[in-house]
Parts: structure tokens; sequence; C-alpha cells
């Protein structure tokens, strides 16, 4: 093989230098024949490693600000154009009374924050907030949230608060219930403010169902097995418009809550939230 004269010529074996041992360090012991001793790695490697550590770090963090605090906010909301209340009822039921606090707090953070980032509404995912039926606080908030509406046993004062409620123009989501007898409570509660209405099933072709997004069909997966197809009823005003939604055989709240786990199908996971993006805007805007 011609060797290339310009090429610099390798040191003898005997002028190369070799680093001091260290105090206690042993000589490396030679190799057998044919094998080679890996090399060290790049000085770009750890660095890099590093800042992909980093990068992957934020990216968790940032998400999880986005969506998973689980903590109850410690007094008032933020000073919002939007704050949604979620009804602390009397009730006896199937689940000892506390049906009003299922998913609580997360589903409601994450649905204030998706009406965030959906909407032009001034609202952040602390703009939610407990408020009891039978506290002159329920009139502060024009839109509420009612969990498990099938455990309601309303007290005289509670009853005269909802007609309060609805008669001022407020406007009322009713969801995660399922099955005759809760729909019996319900009824029994609603007619009971109301004793000349009753609810009415919803069609496809309803405006709350269009008012914002164009919800395709009404046939909702439920996020569990449920006895009977999803029906969304409204108990209406004098005028013919919507004061209460009642999403029944269904449970939006649910899919509200467990965005962030990917436990449920993602299809029905986003018509749960607009769906409840269209009952906000219909109620801001009749």
């Amino acid at each position: 093989m011609r060797k290339n004269k310009d090429a610099r010529p390798r040191p003898p074996r005997r002028l190369r230098r070799r680093l001091p041992l260290c105090e206690g360090e042993k000589p490396a012991l030679p190799l057998p024949d044919g094998e080679t001793r890996p090399k060290a790695a790049r000085g770009w490697l750890v660095p890099l490693v590093f800042l992909l550590f980093l990068f992957l770090t934020a990216v968790t963090v940032l998400y999880g600000q986005r969506f998973r605090q689980r903590f109850v906010y410690p007094g008032d909301p933020p000073p919002t154009e939007l704050v949604v209340a979620r009804w602390q009822y009397t009730a006896f039921g199937k689940f000892g009374g506390t049906g009003w606090s299922h998913n609580y707090p997360s589903s409601d953070q994450h649905f204030a924050q998706v009406i965030s980032e959906a909407t032009n509404i001034d609202v952040k995912s602390l703009s939610y907030r407990i408020v009891e039926l039978d506290s002159p606080d329920v009139f502060k908030y024009p839109f509420a949230v009612v969990s498990e509406p099938g455990e309601m046993a309303l007290t005289d004062h509670e009853v005269e608060n909802l007609r309060q409620f609805i008669n001022r123009g407020g406007f009322v989501v009713m969801d995660d219930f399922d099955g005759p007898k809760d729909l019996a409570t319900l009824r029994r509660d609603l007619h009971r403010a109301f004793p000349d209405r009753d609810l009415v099933p919803l069609t496809i072709d309803h405006e709350i169902f269009n008012v914002f997004y164009r919800i395709d069909a009404l046939n909702i997966v439920s996020p569990y097995l449920v006895d009977g197809e999803p029906i969304f009823y409204a108990l209406m005003r004098d005028n013919g418009t919507i004061a209460v939604i009642a999403c029944y055989n269904n449970d939006l709240e649910n899919f509200w809550d467990y965005i962030d786990r990917g436990e449920y199908p993602l299809k029905p996971s986003v018509e749960a939230f607009r769906l409840g993006i269209n009952f906000l805007i219909y109620a801001m805007t009749h």
C-alpha cells in the first residue's frame, strides 16, 4: 500500500506520554487479542442529555399547570367576567348526599381552562366556586352547575332560591344522573319550584346545540354503562328560552375531569366540552 507523503509521521510507541496514575489507581489490564476498549463518550453528549432532561421537565410542569391543579382554591375566585357556581344542596341518595361534589375540583378547573382557550370570555382556571343553594350568594353567579341532581331533597328555602334564581335570568346545568329514579327525583323538586312546567326533551335542531359549536348528534356516549339512551331535557321560561338543561343518562363532568388522563375516548371527551361551552354561550346571550 502506498503511503501518503504529506501525512504526519506517527510517533514511535515509546515516545507516547501517559498521565501518571492517581494514588490507589491500578493500571488497566491488557485486552485479549482482537478486542478493543470502548471509546469514552464524546464531550457534547452529556450536555445534550442534560438539556433534553430540562426540556422534558419543563413540558411536564407546563402541562400540569394547564390542567391537573389538584387543590381547592382557598378563598374567593379571581375577579373575572365569568365565575361558574357549583351548587351544594340538601341531598339524600345513593351517594349519601355527597353527589353534589362529584369530580370537584378538577372538572371545574378543566372546564374553565378550556373556556378561556376556546372563547374570548375573561375566565381563569380558578374561576369557580362552591355556593350553597340556600345562600343569598346563589344570585351572584348566573351560570350554575349541579352534579347528581338525582340525589336532591331540597328544603323549602332551597326551592324558593331555585325559583328566584331562574326568574331572575339564571341558567342551570343539571348533569351526572341516570335511571328512572334519578329523573323522577329531579322532576319532583323542579315541580315544587314550577308546578306549571315540566321537563321537555330537546332535539338536535335546537339553537343551544348550534350557538357556538355545531353538535353533530345527541347520542353522546356515557363514560360508564347506564340503563338507557342519553336525553337532553330542558325546563323552559315563559318566553320559550331554556332555563335548565338536564343531561340525563350522561356525565359531562366526568369527561371534563378525566380529559388529562387519557382514560376515555377523545371524541366524546371533546363533545362534552363543546356542549358545556354551548350551554354557557346560550346562557350569556339569552
